[in-house]
């Protein structure tokens, strides 16, 4: 995961309820899996037009994102530069399509990490933790001080060998 952006938190927590509420969702169509999900709620295209913008490519979510280059002029590397923009990475991508991340799944009793890809139900839960997990993320990182000396304190802490504290 990249840098944290609220915008992608709201995302996460917009889709999983819409998810929730019975948004039409087929994780076999590239606009309404599980990252055509969030596509939609991130670029504002609708489903239709994502899943013809993603088949002008070969490959699912994971596999575009990993030959993504924002300077191909390809819409779908447009969509995807949007995502990546929020924070995500084209491994995060590449986890959200197979609800796979293992510091996301992490978070869930043992007996219930075994997540479906194909399950909305189950998508709506790791969109949440997803959201949860950023969002405590990003309070954590607003909470540091950001000034030169807090900076400079802190690499001094870290140069310290642990065992000499």
């Amino acid at each position: 995961m990249g840098r944290i952006d609220p915008r992608l938190i709201e995302a996460l927590r917009n889709t999983a309820e819409r998810l929730r509420d019975g948004k039409a969702y087929s994780w076999t169509h590239m606009g309404m899996c599980n990252c055509g999900q969030l596509a939609q709620a991130i670029t504002q295209i609708p489903k239709e037009e994502l899943h013809r913008l993603a088949l002008q490519k070969a490959g699912d979510w994971g596999q575009q994102a990993l030959e993504f280059c924002p300077d191909s002029g390809l819409p779908m590397d447009y969509v995807i530069g949007a995502m990546l923009d929020l924070g995500l990475t084209r491994q995060d991508l590449r986890h959200l399509e197979l609800l796979s991340d293992p510091l996301v799944l992490t978070r869930l009793p043992i007996g219930e990490r075994d997540l479906d890809k194909r399950s909305r139900e189950d998508v709506v839960v790791y969109m949440r933790l997803l959201a949860d997990w950023l969002e405590e993320r990003w309070l954590a990182d607003q909470a540091v001080p950001d000034s030169l000396g807090a900076g400079a304190e802190r690499r001094a802490r870290d140069e310290v060998p642990v065992w000499s504290r």
